[in-house]
């Protein structure tokens, strides 16, 4: 059935509570990360020697910690056995810069432990890349068309993407 340019559909409610929900997220973050960068650990160490030290203290010797850019961009890479730490984190004395490099420790220190929700979330990433990259055309497009199919298919996969990609 073909539907005027702007029809009003119900689950436009739905991208606007996602992307309000998103962007307060966002904020909230970004917020919180300045705040307590602008702190100084009492112990002097930077965010990868913090990692580094506790990889070591957990046994966990066959992971390498390396700078990677961008801010907030930090990870930890199961495929390549890697704690990667974002310019503002990896030579920063900041206990915000320690606290975001003990939580990508956390996740090497349950792939070491063999952490089933760990490995099926790796399994599913490439899955979460598909729809971080189909959803918002898809949003797009269903507006614009008044899809029927398209615009239902873009939220699956954005929140599809949300799920997978913490």
């Amino acid at each position: 059935m073909f539907y005027p340019m702007f029809y009003f559909d119900p689950t436009y409610v739905l991208i606007l509570i996602g992307v309000v929900v998103s962007l307060v997220a966002s904020a909230k973050l970004n917020s919180t990360y300045q705040r307590y960068s602008a702190v100084r650990s009492a112990c002097g160490l930077t965010g990868a020697e913090a990692a580094k030290r506790l990889l070591n203290r957990q046994g966990i010797y066959d992971v390498t910690v390396r700078r990677v850019a961008g801010n907030l961009t930090d990870h930890y890479d199961p495929r390549t056995k890697t704690v990667n730490l974002s310019d503002a984190v990896y030579g920063s004395t900041s206990i915000a810069a320690i606290g975001v490099a003990a939580h990508e420790c956390g996740h090497a220190m349950q792939d070491a432990g063999d952490y089933a929700p760990l490995r099926m979330r790796s399994a599913l990433v490439p899955v979460a890349n598909i729809g971080a990259q189909l959803s918002w055309p898809l949003i797009i497009i269903g507006i614009i068309i008044g899809g029927s199919l398209s615009l239902p298919l873009g939220l699956f996969c954005s929140l599809w993407q949300c799920c997978f990609s913490l």
